[in-house]
């Protein structure tokens, strides 16, 4: 009790410093109630919801992640700088009599009531907050539906434990080392930013590093598919950031150092103070920089992983088709003389046949079908295939095959990727066709996995029930195209078909992760900026309201307002600029990875760099450091400079 008493005595005098991390911790916890409520009622709610209810778990759930990480590095930086602020505070206790566990456990019972308050805030704006959230996403179409949130009271219990755990663990290491701290020792280094750099944390944040190597790396060798996926890539750069901002410290003088040219040539006295200042008070670096850190990481890993995986899609998509054109279902009524049934489309029979009669027409139809492979230990895995005139294709298609001939595909063969584990030319795989019947086929040819979409080949006697949906149509060497095209489209408007160029099919059906994952990342990538947007500002004004003496003592020198001010600003600016140096890097880290994973896939890597929200990103970090370091300095120096230099 009297710990807490010292807790409650220290929250009343220094609440400002951490209202930075009550606010993180409080939206934090607001976050996790929403995910959790429309968790709990996705999972109950009546009707399935189809692909609108995997895209809300998804959204909710990364949402969540992402928060409750950010929420938590926010609040370890802000109390790691609260308690290296309070060295001489601290000591003054251990002087007055204070064990180490006393000093412990004080600061734990601070974190205990600011995660007590900020998670009973976050939760009541979590609670009124869920339906206004849950009716952005349905609109969107990331929810199904009249989906609601029930009321709920455990979601609410559970947010408000992950706040208290998230405050606890985010002070753990700051409590243990103000309990480290010695009285003289505390009394004399008050005022010295030394010993930063623990051994602790050298081991935590190199473990951390070699951890992600070593995940990056054992993907690559077992399974590079993992390392596109949504939630590896989501995660991945957490251990990244975590590790960087643990190790920003020791990064950040070669950083400064480099950063720090420029303006040591503009202007050599202001200029060169700014760097030395930077480089000599790492604590402080290390704490701005961090949420920058977090922030560019963070939107440079998933914007462009987003990306990635989208253009490297396109590019397998265009490196798939040899097609001059491709005929798909089109929206006009086909001529009344046409014979055959009432049903338009490039599933209409006799349009197959009316295309391979125009000169110079290489024709490959193909339609969908579901199909099911027997595993040796006996369970059915589904999936979609397609039917395929061997011939045909092997003329039109450009896959990538790895083993056999696609023209080798008979009634009895199948064409299937590596991923199925079947890799030699006339291996027996068991199958299961759409109309539940046993059969089992040889592996015809094998191709290479790329992404996943180069799918199955099965002929149309293994696909009861398929219809054409596509037909590829090429020009053979030395034809006439404009006039094939011109056949092309006389033909297809007889049928009701539509015909498009390849670069026009290909722009059309483009994968587009699109709109659903794009929105997905700027929810996650909105909370995240809010977060650091909050600890930006609250560390920036703890820390220049602690230059107090460090400023007025400028100012005595002769330096004037707008100079000390500007010198603030500029250095805030500097560690701003590291920060996101410290996050490209992690992104370039990810992106790497992802490209190396696509590479072994033999799927197109392409070069994507996001610098757009990259550069979007450090730019409101800079326009939010700016002002508030500024204002910060003025404040600091409201003071007349003999009495703040003399206290």
């Amino acid at each position: 009790m009297r710990m807490m008493r010292i807790a409650l005595r220290s929250l009343r005098v220094r609440w400002v410093s951490l209202l930075g991390a009550f606010t993180a911790l409080a939206l934090g916890v607001a976050m996790t109630a929403v995910m959790l409520l429309g968790l709990a009622t996705a999972v109950s709610w009546p009707g399935g919801g189809g692909e609108a209810m995997v895209s809300l778990v998804a959204a909710l759930g990364t949402a969540g992640g992402v928060s409750a990480f950010v929420s938590a590095f926010v609040v370890a930086s802000t109390f790691a700088y609260t308690v290296a602020q309070r060295r001489r505070e601290l000591g003054l206790l251990r002087l007055a009599g204070a064990t180490r566990a006393q000093v412990r456990r004080a600061v734990l019972a601070e974190a205990l009531v600011v995660g007590a308050v900020a998670s009973a805030a976050g939760c009541v704006l979590g609670r009124l907050g869920a339906p206004a959230a849950v009716r952005w996403l349905t609109e969107v179409g990331m929810a199904p539906p009249g989906f609601t949130v029930d009321q709920r009271t455990w979601p609410l219990a559970a947010a408000f434990l992950t706040g208290l755990l998230v405050a606890l663990g985010g002070v753990l290491v700051a409590a243990r080392r103000a309990g480290r701290l010695g009285p003289l020792d505390a009394l004399r280094s008050a005022d010295l930013d030394t010993g930063v750099m623990t051994t602790g944390r050298w081991i935590w944040g190199l473990g951390l590093l070699a951890a992600a190597a070593g995940l990056i790396g054992s993907a690559l060798l077992t399974d590079p598919v993992g390392l596109l996926h949504r939630k590896t890539y989501t995660v991945r750069p957490m251990v990244l950031v975590s590790a960087c901002g643990l190790l920003a410290p020791a990064l950040a003088r070669p950083l400064l150092r480099l950063l720090g040219r420029l303006p040591a040539r503009l202007s050599r006295w202001s200029g060169r103070l700014m760097r030395e200042n930077a480089a000599a008070a790492v604590r402080r670096t290390g704490a701005i920089a961090a949420p920058v850190l977090v922030s560019v990481a963070l939107t440079g890993s998933l914007a462009g992983a987003v990306d990635t995986v989208s253009a490297s899609r396109t590019a397998e998509a265009r490196a798939r088709t040899g097609a001059d054109f491709v005929l798909t279902p089109g929206t006009d009524t086909p001529s009344t003389d046409t014979p055959g049934t009432d049903t338009p489309g490039v599933g209409r029979p006799g349009l197959v046949e009316s295309l391979r009669t125009l000169p110079g027409a290489v024709v490959s139809p193909t339609g969908p079908t579901r199909l099911a492979l027997v595993e040796p230990d006996g369970n059915a895995v589904r999936s979609e295939a397609r039917t395929a005139d061997p011939a045909a294709l092997a003329g039109v298609a450009r896959l990538p095959v790895v083993a056999g001939s696609v023209a080798a595909l008979t009634d009895d063969g199948i064409v299937l990727p590596l991923e199925w584990g079947h890799r030699a030319v006339g291996d027996p795989v068991p199958v299961v066709l759409a109309d539940g019947r046993r059969v089992t086929l040889r592996v015809a040819a094998v191709l290479r996995d790329g992404l996943g979409d180069n799918g199955l080949y099965v002929t149309a006697a293994n696909a009861p029930g398929s219809r054409t949906d596509r037909i590829d149509v090429r020009s053979a060497p030395g034809s006439d195209r404009v006039s094939l095209e011109a056949g092309l489209r006389a033909t297809a408007a007889r049928f009701g078909a539509r015909v498009d160029t390849r670069e026009r099919w290909l722009a059309a059906t483009a994968p587009a992760n699109g709109r659903t994952a794009r929105l997905r990342i700027v929810l996650v990538l909105g909370l995240a900026l809010t977060y650091t947007g909050i600890a930006l500002v609250n560390i920036l004004a703890m820390a220049t309201a602690d230059r107090r003496r460090e400023l007025a003592l400028l100012r005595l020198t002769g330096a004037t307002r707008t100079q000390v001010v500007g010198l603030v600003t500029g250095e805030s600016l500097l560690v701003v600029a590291v920060g996101a140096l410290l996050g490209c890097a992690v992104a370039a880290v990810q992106l790497g990875a992802m490209n190396a994973a696509l590479a072994l896939l033999g799927s197109p890597p392409p070069l994507v760099l996001p610098w757009r929200p990259v550069g979007a990103v450090t730019a409101a970090c800079l326009l939010l450091a700016a002002p508030g370091a500024a204002l910060a300095a003025l404040r600091t120096l409201r003071p007349r400079p003999v009495d703040a230099a003399r206290g």
